[in-house]
């Protein structure tokens, strides 16, 4: 959806920057650290070349998420990593699609992604960031997201 997004303004996207470094969700904490760097470099990057607005696919607290999930630790320099970016918008994807296999996602059984939701959420809430919930097909999402671009860039 970031993709499609930028396309849709013009402007620019940072992609989920670990599928470029790891193949499978087998990884250790250097290659955690590693893909953390790598995310927050490509959203400096990007962000010099964005034409008002960057949609990011993903951010460090998912890349902490991911590191508890899989490590059971998460390095401390990815906190650090995460005080670098300050986002305008966050947009929380419901679970109410059906769940794709992609090769790299292997967390789809609906107890799991129901979990996985939880864990976002609370998340951006412990941090006391706002979100937008994104929910429907994805007609009704893009249009969701849209209307709350909208409101940002006007």
């Amino acid at each position: 959806m970031a993709k499609k997004m930028a396309g849709n303004y013009k402007t620019e996207f940072v992609p989920e920057v670990a599928r470029e470094l790891i193949t499978s969700n087998h990884f250790n904490r250097e290659d955690i650290i590693m893909i953390g760097r790598a995310q927050t470099e490509r959203i400096f990057q990007k962000a010099h070349k964005a034409n008002k607005i960057l949609f990011c696919d993903t951010d460090l607290i998912t890349t902490q998420i991911y590191s508890r999930q899989y490590l059971k630790v998460v390095p401390p320099v990815l906190y650090e990593l995460e005080k670098m970016v300050e986002y305008d918008l966050y947009f929380l994807f419901d679970i109410d699609v059906p769940w794709v296999n992609d090769g790299m996602r292997d967390l789809g059984d609906e107890k799991k992604r129901e979990e996985m939701y939880e864990i976002f959420k609370n998340e951006l809430e412990r941090r006391n960031i706002p979100y937008v919930k994104v929910q429907g097909d994805w007609e009704g999402r893009e249009k969701i997201i849209v209307q709350e671009i909208a409101k940002l860039i006007h």
